[in-house]
């Protein structure tokens, strides 16, 4: 009887299990060539604050010194233990967010529209996303937002239709998990409210007023408990840097009064190109078509929805003082809900239309996917995104590889000698990223020396003079002598992606000699 009921299933689920695989397959592409992008300014400082961790239990509220939120680097310590390279552990756990992400995509589609057909559309619109699939593979905190955000509305949306108190607790901790992630979740308290709209309203005032308080306390039931689980942080010292920090990003309030639309249009625009060219545009126009179909049988979807996507992108662009792709990722999955939404539409020449429309947006996204997989410098990356992320000094290039030569400069080294590396800069992409490459070689001493070099920092010159195999690392752009004029030898250069102008920058490994 059993094994019938198991046949009959995968007989009527047929499609959607193939689907669903087929799905799975196209979401770990983000696996392949992880390492290929060159490590990052932020995810240099959060892998190496993991690797601190790690090895001094006293410092796990390490990032507060920064006014940052730990829970992503917390989870990146684990994998340190059994990864050898320390940026595919970073990046690794974006890989697994990004498919919580998925996986909770699929499951509210679902949940809102009753539809499996949306729910597959919309766990493939994400698989292959480019917005997604780039963010995904990398050590960045947004990708983990972005899950915990899509999970609490899961289960507020849970409890809000079955007024069950369990639900609005596990809402709590998904929320409490966004707020240890990262300070716009926020956002997700604030819109909590929102999901109230989905709640049964009875008739009659006194009926209304009882489900009202119903709602307000299993709302703050969630509220308690995710700002419960945020206070955590006030066990580890600068817990108050992260307010004074989050005052370096965005404008008081009052700016709302002084000049409204600056920067709001400009930030608006720029968010709208981002994920015209890396949702790609066709995302838009199944989202519209999604808006359309739904507003009248689904409206209370296609209003929460629309809030939870366009709500915190205008609310960024109006108060941010600088913005970034990144920075809207956890409004995507919203915008991917109502673009799969389209197919909760019956006739069948729209059906049509929309799934040539599907086809054009996967045709799309996979040519812009296989660019990053295979050569990201080809990749139609948004200009904001390419100069951050392959052009400047953001920009890693070199870094593994300069490690990789260290350490077997060290090797070769008789007993009692040092190997001393200079990098440009305090804190960042240098010399960040070569401690985190060089944290299982302790014996070579990586430390920053400074910005905009007209001459040879001091502890170099001292390094060398103490006997000390002594580098130099550093951009080309920020080092304007001649190396041979202040005894240095090139032993490599590792160029960056060819901005618009032509110019191109590298890294320059140096010795002194």
């Amino acid at each position: 009887m059993l094994k019938l009921e198991v046949a009959k299933f995968f007989k009527n689920n047929c499609i959607y299990i193939l689907g669903a695989i087929a799905v799975l397959a196209l979401f770990f592409l983000r696996l392949y060539h992880l390492t290929i992008l060159p490590i990052f300014a932020d995810e240099a400082i959060y892998i190496r604050w993991a690797q601190v961790m790690k090895a001094e239990e006293t410092l796990r509220f390490l990032p507060l010194s920064d006014g940052k939120e730990p829970l992503f680097m917390w989870a990146i310590i684990p994998f340190l233990k059994f990864i050898h390279n320390p940026l595919f552990a970073g990046r690794l756990v974006s890989v697994l967010s990004g498919f919580g992400t998925m996986i909770g995509i699929s499951y509210l589609s679902y949940l809102l529209f009753k539809s499996k057909k949306v729910a597959l559309v919309a766990a493939l619109m994400y698989a292959i996303s480019p917005f997604a699939f780039f963010f995904d593979r990398m050590a960045l905190v947004d990708s983990m937002l972005s899950m915990f955000g899509v999970w609490m509305f899961i289960f507020a949306y849970l409890a809000f239709t079955k007024k069950r108190l369990d639900f609005a607790m596990i809402a709590g901790f998904a929320l409490g998990g966004a707020w240890l992630t990262k300070s716009p979740a926020l956002f997700f308290a604030l819109m909590l409210p929102t999901l109230w709209l989905f709640a049964g309203w009875p008739k009659g005032k006194k009926a209304v007023l009882l489900n009202l308080v119903k709602l307000l306390g299993l709302s703050i039931a969630t509220w308690v408990i995710g700002y419960g689980m945020y206070n955590i942080l006030r066990l580890g010292p600068n817990f108050s840097l992260i307010a004074s920090r989050n005052l370096d990003y965005v404008w008081p309030m009052s700016h709302i009064l002084t000049d409204p639309l600056d920067p709001l249009k400009p930030f608006v625009d720029r968010s709208f190109q981002w994920i015209e060219m890396m949702g790609p545009w066709v995302m838009l126009v199944l989202a519209i078509g999604g808006i359309l179909a739904n507003l009248k049988k689904h409206w209370r979807q296609v209003i929460v929805l629309f809030v939870w996507f366009l709500g915190p992108i205008m609310v960024q662009s109006e108060f941010a003082k600088v913005l970034t792709a990144r920075y809207i990722l956890f409004s995507i999955p919203f915008l991917v809900i109502l673009a799969g939404s389209v197919f909760t539409i019956q006739k069948k020449k729209w059906i049509l239309i929309f799934a040539v429309i599907l086809a054009f947006f996967v045709a799309q996204a996979l040519v812009f996917d296989r660019g990053l997989l295979v050569n990201p410098e080809k990749a139609n990356l948004p200009r904001s995104e390419r100069s951050g992320y392959l052009e400047e000094w953001t920009a890693g290039q070199g870094i593994y590889e300069i490690s990789v030569f260290l350490k077997n400069e060290r090797k070769n080294l008789p007993a009692g000698r040092q190997v001393v590396v200079g990098t440009e800069g305090y804190f960042g992409t240098l010399p960040d990223g070569l401690q985190a490459y060089m944290n299982d070689t302790p014996s070579v001493i990586v430390v920053g020396v400074g910005l905009n070099f007209d001459e040879l920092p001091l502890p170099l010159i001292d390094s060398r003079k103490a006997g000390n195999k002594t580098y130099f690392v550093v951009n080309k752009s920020r080092y304007h002598p001649n190396p041979a004029q202040f005894g240095l030898k090139i032993i490599d250069e590792y160029p960056k992606a060819v901005a618009p102008d032509g110019s191109r920058d590298s890294l320059l490994l140096m010795e002194v000699i």
